[in-house]
């Protein structure tokens, strides 16, 4: 057997048959014998992914070679990608409450409109549901509930629903992705007529979204329409719910955009300063540190970093950071020499993303006052940290790609690597960092091998079997406890 790097010209032989890795081919069932073990072998791994793909594709799985886990620590840190729901910002109590709205309109279970049975039902489970519901495409979120909930459908209200949804998105909502996808859905359904109208061409034509107004004609259009509208297979019920998602989701995004985000947040979380978007423990420290804008500083922050460990994680003791604390300073040091590039790769949309991670700066910002550090080093910090779009190297979403191509797709992480110019062969050198199932596939998938979960309450149900390290202490812990995974020989000429 030829040894050659991967792409170039290899041959398995058996007794009847040769296979080559040279280009894109088509393999033929009876010439598999053997096949898959010549393949581990060149990809030099020992773990392959089933994806599942959504039910509307073909093809019902992706296989992915894993690349081998980085299990040791590493002799430079070049690139970080990372993930921004659950790891960067804590924007799943509004993605969970926008699922569960979801659900509630399509078995009319919204409080005040049905009976006192369907009116009880206490939502989605963080157990059974929320495994299955964070940390995939929405349309897998949304498939999963769809399935689940099945049984409890009403279909009059699920109609109604997604023809209120249509008329909002169409009307008020900012991301024309969106209103594109609505018209398209409307008319996969059967339901295009509608916007002739008279009574939605008046809606449509007002200044101000009508709820109530809305709610009364979707519910008289849905009798004139009953013949033609088509909501049966699983894909009609999944595209019409995630326009019924969208609506509430980005409903709520408008009033965070408005500098209404602290209102509505007490109002839907009914807890006293919690936000539906925060940063998550540690983040701008992490962002200020890789970036080498701490130096000398660094250190000051041994207190924050430790406590945060100590609360979330109990592998560690309060005399082994103590310990730890001495390698602070010399990572400032190193990252002043070697910033690290760093992207954000989100399954969210860039509409929704930049209102999330401007959301977070904000949030960001306001801690830096309170950060331990000079006055000087706050102002810097302060400029530095006034908008994401000039601090991320990489800013990867799902319109960069598709909805079928999302986590746990590798597509995100390789769009993120390519866009920070890190060669495949400096991929070891790159940590991804995640909270979910999905998402610490996705970053193998993409040739990351040092792949660390940061899960939180809500992705603890999650298999994180494919991350290399898992976190409990989160970023803090990268830092404190793990020196960022850096080798100590290296960090110990900064010292």
């Amino acid at each position: 057997m030829k040894k050659t790097k991967f792409g170039e010209k290899r041959e398995m032989k058996s007794e009847e048959r040769t296979i080559r890795f040279e280009k894109s081919q088509i393999i033929k069932k009876e010439a598999t014998e053997g096949f898959w073990e010549a393949l581990f072998e060149e990809l030099g791994t020992e773990e392959v992914a089933l994806i599942k793909n959504p039910s509307y594709v073909y093809s019902p799985m992706e296989i992915y070679p894993l690349a081998p886990k980085t299990a040791g620590r590493i002799a430079k840190l070049q690139g970080i990608v990372k993930d921004m729901d659950g790891t960067t910002t804590t924007t799943e109590p509004l993605c969970l409450h926008s699922l569960e709205w979801m659900v509630r309109r399509i078995t009319d279970r919204m409080p005040g409109w049905s009976s006192a049975e369907r009116g009880s039902w206490r939502g989605l489970d963080n157990v059974i549901d929320y495994p299955h519901i964070i940390g995939n495409s929405t349309t897998k979120h949304v498939e999963y509930l769809v399935q689940t909930y099945q049984k409890d459908i009403v279909m009059d209200s699920f109609k109604s629903s997604f023809i209120e949804a249509a008329l909002w998105t169409i009307l008020c909502g900012k991301d024309p992705g969106r209103k594109k996808e609505v018209i398209s859905n409307l008319s996969a359904l059967g339901v295009e007529g509608l916007l002739s109208e008279p009574e939605v061409e008046s809606i449509l034509k007002s200044e101000i979204y009508d709820e109530i107004k809305t709610q009364q004609a979707a519910k008289s259009l849905l009798v004139k329409y009953s013949q033609s509208f088509r909501l049966e297979n699983l894909t009609d019920k999944v595209r019409a719910a995630v326009d019924i998602y969208y609506m509430r989701y980005h409903s709520i995004l408008m009033d965070i955009a408005a500098g209404k985000g602290l209102e509505r947040s007490q109002k839907l979380l009914k807890e006293p300063g919690k936000r539906l978007v925060e940063s998550m423990p540690g983040v701008g420290i992490f962002i200020a540190l890789l970036k080498g804008w701490l130096a000398e500083e660094a250190d000051s922050f041994y207190d924050v970093l430790s406590r945060e460990i100590l609360q979330k994680s109990n592998q560690w003791t309060g005399a082994e950071l103590v310990e730890n604390r001495k390698w602070l300073s010399a990572m400032g040091r190193y990252f002043m020499e070697n910033p690290v590039k760093i992207s954000v790769v989100t399954s969210s949309i860039a509409y929704e993303a930049d209102i999330v991670l401007t959301e977070v700066f904000n949030v960001i910002r306001e801690q830096i006052g309170e950060w331990p550090v000079s006055d000087a080093k706050k102002q810097d910090l302060l400029e530095k940290f006034a908008s994401y779009k000039e601090l991320y190297d990489g800013f990867i979403t799902a319109s960069d790609s598709s909805e079928i191509r999302l986590k746990p797709h590798r597509d995100l992480y390789s769009i993120a690597l390519h866009q920070m110019g890190i060669p495949k062969e400096s991929f070891q050198y790159v940590a991804g960092f995640e909270d979910s199932e999905s998402g610490t596939l996705a970053i193998r998938a993409a040739g990351v091998g040092l792949c660390i979960a940061v899960p939180f309450a809500d992705t603890a149900g999650h298999d994180l079997s494919a991350a290399t390290h898992v976190l409990h202490g989160q970023l803090p812990e990268f830092i404190l406890g793990h020196q960022c995974f850096l080798e100590l020989g290296v960090l110990d000429t900064y010292r």
